[in-house]
């Protein structure tokens, strides 16, 4: 069996971290993706990653949930327990220190792409029109 240095074990603990940042994840499982005792975990994690497990995975959270308050008009407690969170105080606490606002004001300053797009209004003339005709204008042409 070959060796594999200790960062190559701790990647694997980061990737379920990636995969799975909705679930309720513990410091335990992280060790044990990665084969080691959760306290060497720890250490070593924040030694190669230069911050915690918990941090690792609270900074996954926020950046979801930042990446679903741009996207969608999901309510921010939708998006709070979407992303594996269960206080939206902590939540918004959290977010505010990452992010320098609350998360409703941060949805304020980033609209969805959709907002910015200009339509011509030729377009929005012939899409807006309805589709089911009321004066049977399709029957009269099939006589004529």
């Amino acid at each position: 069996m070959a060796f594999v240095p200790p960062a190559r074990h701790l990647l694997r603990a980061k990737d379920l971290v990636d995969a799975r940042y909705a679930d309720r994840l513990t410091v335990e499982d992280l060790a044990h993706a990665a084969g080691l005792s959760s306290a060497h975990f720890s250490r070593e994690f924040r030694r190669t990653f230069g911050e915690s497990p918990h941090q690792y995975l609270l900074a996954r959270r926020l950046e979801r949930a930042a990446n679903l308050l741009r996207m969608t008009d999901r309510p921010v407690i939708d998006i709070c327990l979407a992303v594996g969170l269960t206080s939206v105080g902590s939540f918004t606490t959290s977010f505010g220190r990452t992010f320098g606002m609350s998360p409703t004001a941060y949805r304020k300053a980033h609209p969805p792409a959709s907002a910015h797009v200009v339509l011509p209004a030729c377009v929005t003339r012939v899409y807006g029109r309805p589709q089911n005709r009321t004066f049977r204008e399709d029957v009269d042409a099939a006589r004529a």
